[in-house]
């Protein structure tokens, strides 16, 4: 699955062992064998040189990650937000990753460095427990498949 020529990349961002922060590699490894053999996978934990060295060449990345949401709302898990990002500063302030830089910070770097997707999609799902442990809360364990679906179509929708 191409655009513009170029590949596609799905990065899950975040640590299994930290609860809810586990949500983009559930997202990940929900996907395996259910996008074409050229889109490729891949699992970070959000630093943003290696969230530029995983997307360099994309025409497409689609990022998932847990987010806790800055702001007077309260947190709502499982709640889905997807940005398409294409330059830092942009709806993604709006979102904190629950990593210790944010996709604003690789975003910038990345542009400093001309390594940005052709696109960049970001599907954050609100965490509810970042807690030490396995397995996800079930709001966001809901929203993975919800994810997984969008992340498909997003997919589906880059051929062209």
């Amino acid at each position: 699955m191409t655009q513009a020529g170029g590949p596609v990349v799905v990065i899950g961002i975040g640590n299994e062992f930290r609860r809810d922060d586990g949500a983009g590699p559930a997202v990940v490894a929900s996907l395996h064998g259910r996008v074409p053999p050229d889109v490729a996978l891949t699992i970070t934990d959000g630093e943003p040189a290696r969230l530029v060295d995983a997307w360099t060449g994309a025409a497409l990345a689609i990022v998932v990650d847990a987010v806790r949401v800055a702001g007077p709302h309260a947190p709502r898990p499982g709640t889905v937000h997807r940005l398409v990002l294409d330059r830092p500063g942009s709806t993604a302030e709006r979102t904190a990753s629950s990593h210790g830089l944010g996709l604003d910070d690789a975003v910038a770097l990345a542009l400093a460095l001309e390594r940005m997707p052709g696109r960049l999609i970001v599907h954050a799902i609100e965490a509810g427990d970042l807690s030490q442990g396995r397995g996800l809360t079930p709001p966001v364990a809901a929203a993975v498949a919800t994810v997984a679906t969008a992340v498909l179509d997003d997919i589906a929708g880059s051929c062209g």
